[in-house]
Parts: structure tokens; C-alpha cells; sequence
């Protein structure tokens, strides 16, 4: 079942023609993962065996997850460093953004 990499896709592609910027497509990774890894948190702490399940079955991960079902030797390696890459920068713009915002 591919609705995990098509529900994704289409995000993207709505942020990256909303949006236009390089910027907007990191934020939207990083939020993306965060959410997903937010999601496995409650997934694997929650008592409820219900939630844990539904969120098991339908809901990844990761973006790596994603990538890891999906795609194999090579190419997931490149997707993986991709990945890296994106958070790098995504952690400089954060950065950036502390220490514009830095009043003393």
C-alpha cells in the first residue's frame, strides 16, 4: 500500500508550488519528520493498544521509514543522505533565526 508515500508527495508538491522557496521545502521535511517521530513517540508510550495499533499500521515512522519501504541499496543511501543534508539545513535556519532574533 503506497498511501504513506502518496500522501506525502502530494504535500510536497502543494508546498513546493504554494510556497516557491527552498526554505518553505526544508520547514516542510522537518516538520513532516518531527510529526511522523511525534506520532512513534505516542505510539510506543501510550498504553492504548488501539491507538498503537492504528498508528502502527497506517502511519510511518520516519521519512526514512518512507524511504525504507520503498526503496533499496543505492538509492536509499542517496535518499538518506539527502535527508541529512536537509535537516543540516534546516538546523542552520533555525540558528539563523535565534540568533536574528537575539536581543541585548
Amino acid at each position: 500500500m503506497y498511501i504513506d508515500l502518496v500522501v506525502f508527495i502530494i504535500l510536497l508538491v502543494l508546498v513546493v508550488i504554494f510556497f516557491r522557496r527552498f526554505s518553505s521545502f526544508v520547514y516542510f521535511i522537518a516538520i513532516f519528520d518531527i510529526f511522523l517521530r511525534i506520532l512513534t513517540f505516542i505510539k510506543n508510550n501510550i498504553p492504548l493498544d488501539d491507538v498503537a495499533a492504528i498508528i502502527d499500521k497506517y502511519i510511518p515512522e520516519s521519512l526514512l521509514g518512507i524511504a525504507a519501504n520503498y526503496t533499496l541499496g543505492l538509492v536509499y543511501t542517496i535518499i538518506s543522505w539527502a535527508f541529512i543534508i536537509i535537516m543540516i539545513i534546516f538546523e542552520f535556519y533555525i540558528i539563523k533565526f535565534f540568533i536574528k532574533k537575539k536581543k541585548i
